[in-house]
């Protein structure tokens, strides 16, 4: 019998700060054109993903400023930490991206990095940036329904214990 493999998905970093920035208009799945010491590097989970955006030239979407350190025990083979990977994307799908990222304020951001059956992916985002009173209002709504959970638990165990 053949053997399955794992389907789950293994997170090796998040952009937390891209959803407090952005709003996620819409996201995609995709590929990464990677070194044999990017991929060992990125199986002991290092990577950062804060300053990372995607760029498309020529037809390519470019994967720029995330930070992958160089593998420990890698030889003269070692890549650069922040070397710009090539994205792998169906042709309609860049197009589509290149024409939303061109209008005023939408930029395209890698929100997470993860294993999925033994392959690296990334999802990305078309974005468009919030203004500083959207990350108020955000950041309130956190704290307003933080604050009603606690009021409900704390509701519920008083009724427990009468």
């Amino acid at each position: 019998m053949a053997k399955e493999k794992d389907t789950g998905r293994k997170m090796i970093a998040q952009n937390k700060k891209a959803r407090h920035d952005y709003h996620v208009l819409d996201t995609y799945e995709c590929g990464l054109v990677l070194m044999g010491t990017e991929v060992k590097s990125l199986r002991m989970g290092r990577a950062s993903l804060v300053d990372g955006f995607v760029q498309i030239d020529d037809g390519e979407a470019w994967l720029h400023n995330v930070h992958v350190p160089e593998y420990v025990q890698g030889t003269w083979t070692n890549h650069s930490a922040k070397r710009k990977r090539k994205l792998l994307l169906h042709r309609a799908e860049i197009d589509k991206l290149r024409s939303k990222s061109q209008e005023t304020g939408h930029t395209i951001v890698p929100l997470a990095l993860y294993f999925k059956d033994s392959r690296v992916k990334v999802e990305i985002a078309l974005a468009k940036g919030k203004k500083e009173y959207d990350k108020r209002q955000t950041l309130r709504e956190k704290q307003d329904t933080r604050e009603t959970n606690r009021a409900i638990s704390a509701a519920r165990r008083r009724q427990r214990s009468a």
